[in-house]
């Protein structure tokens, strides 16, 4: 089965997750997290509306199958928080129906001004997870980050933590950022990077690397609206050098080749959309020229 078979027939509902094998879609890329050496994959799943769905048994039924080809195209990092409605518990309903899920790496936010409010968040969000422990908690946005970041690395000595981190998004508080990146030892930063949207660049990308921080790029299509626009043009005859057959691939490419970028988390509620994100991971991947080609051409636009 080949690419625009599976895509046409995942958009159709007709194709069943055990379909999937490893001769159906190539090795995944992977990504290291500095801090461990550990390697991810450089594609991940957001949950922020398309796991928001409240107790919808036929619409759960088909984020569970999303969930699951999620896995079976290599997919590993699903990034949540209590800030998303019933996203965390449809998560949990869905992982139920799939163990065990072995390439699972969950990750969710502390989302609370309460510094002592926060353990019993995290507690409630483990179970409707329903996972023994968290791969990665994050602060989200910065709320209490001093003291959440304090129940964060004592939770990590105890062993009941693998990653600590931190969130922003649409470019803000990033000085904040930088200062927390410059003085404790965490693990991830999630921000927003994407082609248009390269604040990151300047100084926490570098300072990533430096202090050897993973970097998660949230909002890598502005939330639908950048891949929509795009859409309305052909891509450059130079895509094909780096294997792009769809925007979806041309923009998460250009993500996850920066070297300081460990994994990019777009969200999806469509099969065909999921294909093509998790495609992201197969080919040649730009090198900083091409990047540099990919910015001018969407710039042009």
């Amino acid at each position: 089965m080949n690419r625009r078979q599976f895509i046409k027939l995942t958009s159709l509902g007709l194709l069943a997750v055990t379909n999937l094998n490893a001769k159906s879609w190539p090795a995944p890329a992977y990504k290291t997290i500095p801090s461990s050496g550990e390697k991810i994959p450089m594609i991940g799943l957001g949950s922020f509306v398309n796991f928001n769905v409240g107790n919808d048994e036929k619409i759960l039924a088909q984020r569970t199958e999303l969930l699951n080809n999620f896995f079976n195209l290599g997919g590993g990092m699903v990034d949540s928080s209590p800030m998303y409605g019933s996203s965390e518990r449809n998560l949990g309903y869905c992982i139920e129906r799939l163990k065990p899920v072995d390439t699972l790496f969950s990750a969710t936010k502390v989302w609370t001004s309460s510094v002592e409010d926060g353990p019993s968040e995290i507690e409630d969000s483990r179970q409707l997870w329903g996972v023994e422990s968290f791969d990665l908690l994050q602060v989200h946005n910065l709320l209490s980050w001093e003291g959440h970041l304090q129940t964060l690395f004592e939770m990590k000595r105890q062993g009941r933590l693998r990653y600590v981190g931190i969130t922003t998004s649409h470019g803000r508080r990033h000085s904040e950022v930088e200062h927390v990146m410059k003085t404790q030892p965490i693990d991830f930063v999630q921000a927003t990077y994407n082609i248009l949207d390269r604040d990151v660049e300047q100084r926490i990308l570098p300072l990533a690397r430096e202090r050897k921080i993973a970097i998660i790029a949230n909002r890598p299509f502005r939330k639908a609206s950048l891949i929509d626009w795009a859409k309305q043009y052909p891509l450059p005859d130079f895509a094909a050098d780096i294997d792009c057959k769809n925007w979806a691939a041309f923009l998460l490419k250009f993500i996850v080749s920066h070297p300081s970028v460990s994994c990019a988390i777009p969200a999806t509620s469509r099969q065909d959309h999921l294909a093509e994100n998790m495609g992201a991971m197969q080919g040649v991947m730009p090198d900083a020229a091409m990047r540099q080609r990919m910015i001018d051409y969407v710039e042009s636009l």
